[in-house]
């Protein structure tokens, strides 16, 4: 099921996480947090719109950390969901793909729900001080990648806050599929009955 990012809620500090990477590794936010800012995005192995932009993340997520902005990306999806989004096939994703950046486990769902993460891929884009100024999209793709001169929504917005603090008044909001919720975790099983 498709769904679609809020919009940025300026200034929202960005919560601490403790989770473990698939190089072995145990990360928090300040083990990826950049010098002029950082990217948090939520993503899974087997969604479409993941697919579709996976590519251009590589490429977005390898210059700006080249500038100085921290990236890292979480899935959060319940394996039992989907077997594609198990921790072992996040290491394939991740080595298929050349991730520069971290790929952690958020097997709990803990951070996905502090976060208020709602949809694959979910950007959360934080200034230096952990203020979020980006709660956008990667760029105008879908579940098909956008034609290769679109413009790079996320990048160009990164690399403002890396310089002003501030991110871009106008976003366009995120859209994916929906974050696959343990029964226990699932917002919308909660509130029915």
């Amino acid at each position: 099921m498709a769904a679609q990012a809020p919009v940025c809620d300026f200034g929202w500090k960005a919560p601490d996480f403790e989770l473990p990477g698939v190089d072995g590794k145990t990360y928090t936010f300040d083990d990826i947090a950049g010098e002029k800012g950082t990217v948090v995005v939520f993503i899974c192995n087997h969604c479409p719109y993941v697919k579709a932009i996976v590519d251009r993340l590589v490429r977005d997520a390898k210059e700006l950390m080249a500038n100085g902005i921290g990236f890292v990306a979480i899935s959060s999806n319940d394996a039992n969901y989907r077997e594609e989004d198990s921790f072992d096939n996040m290491k394939v994703f991740a080595e298929q793909h050349g991730f520069p950046f971290p790929y952690l486990y958020d097997e709990s769902q803990e951070v996905a729900k502090a976060y208020g993460a709602v949809c694959t891929p979910d950007f959360f884009g934080f200034n230096a001080d952990r203020e979020l100024q980006y709660r956008g999209r990667l760029d105008e793709s879908r579940k098909e990648p956008a034609s290769p001169d679109a413009r790079r929504e996320l990048f160009e917005a990164m690399m403002q806050v890396a310089e002003t603090g501030k991110g871009p008044e106008e976003q366009a909001p995120s859209i994916g599929c929906s974050i696959k919720w343990k029964p226990e975790n699932d917002p919308w099983a909660q509130n029915t009955g």
